[in-house]
């Protein structure tokens, strides 16, 4: 199996730096309290009196929404979603140990980062345009058609398992107290995206790492090395 981006998107989105993990071994008894109001903290600094909207990460991300003619206030993409509920709340939604892990270091990074159970694919996994015939799950269980050229994440048998590429997860790869291997992607658009992804990355290997005693195999994609096997 692998993932990638399609040679038209790398095409349209030069600025792209993506990251991916593989997670292995991963439990749903793990106790990530710490890691996360750790991590939490941190995007609160950030964030300080200022809108979410302010920051750089989130800012690209609104200027990609609108190339893709989506309105960028009506559909954000998850890690201003999730930096725009701290603000509101104080806390992010407690789902899974290894979800709240990625939450808490995208909304520290402002960066969106998708998990994706790998026993939920149905072979690769590419990010390209929807030709408007994919079939994608909500995650309230409801079937939907992507519409045509929207930006997604589609695996071999056509099944989408991220709509409006940072926007929305599907159901059919979510993550459960039943999974163990975990692919991760983050995405960034902003001018330090490289070196932000490259810190992103290393992060939730880390805390994996700290909570689950594995290694995550990780790799930053380009359009010279746009594959990850896993």
């Amino acid at each position: 199996m692998h993932f990638c981006h399609s040679p038209e998107i790398w095409r349209d989105y030069p600025e792209l730096v993506p990251g991916v993990l593989v997670v292995e071994g991963i439990t749903p008894d793990a106790d990530v309290g710490r890691q996360v109001a750790r991590l939490c903290a941190v995007a609160q600094s950030r964030l300080g009196d200022s809108p979410e909207g302010q920051l750089p990460e989130v800012q690209a991300w609104r200027r990609t929404f609108s190339r893709m003619g989506l309105k960028p206030t009506q559909y954000r993409c998850a890690a201003e979603s999730l930096l725009r509920h701290l603000r509101k709340e104080g806390s992010l939604p407690r789902i899974h140990p290894l979800i709240d892990i990625s939450n808490a270091v995208s909304a520290a990074f402002a960066i969106p980062v998708a998990a994706f159970d790998v026993a939920g694919l149905s072979g690769n996994l590419e990010v390209r345009y929807a030709v408007g015939t994919e079939s994608c799950l909500s995650l309230a269980g409801e079937m939907e058609v992507p519409s045509p050229d929207e930006v997604i994440f589609v695996d071999d048998a056509w099944r989408v398992h991220a709509r409006r590429w940072t926007n929305r997860q599907s159901g059919y790869s979510a993550v459960r107290a039943s999974t163990t291997t975990v692919l991760i992607v983050a995405e960034a658009m902003h001018a330090s995206a490289a070196a932000d992804i490259q810190g992103l990355t290393r992060t939730i290997a880390d805390e994996v790492n700290a909570v689950w005693s594995v290694g995550p195999r990780l790799a930053v994609l380009s359009p010279t090395a746009p594959r990850f096997d896993f």
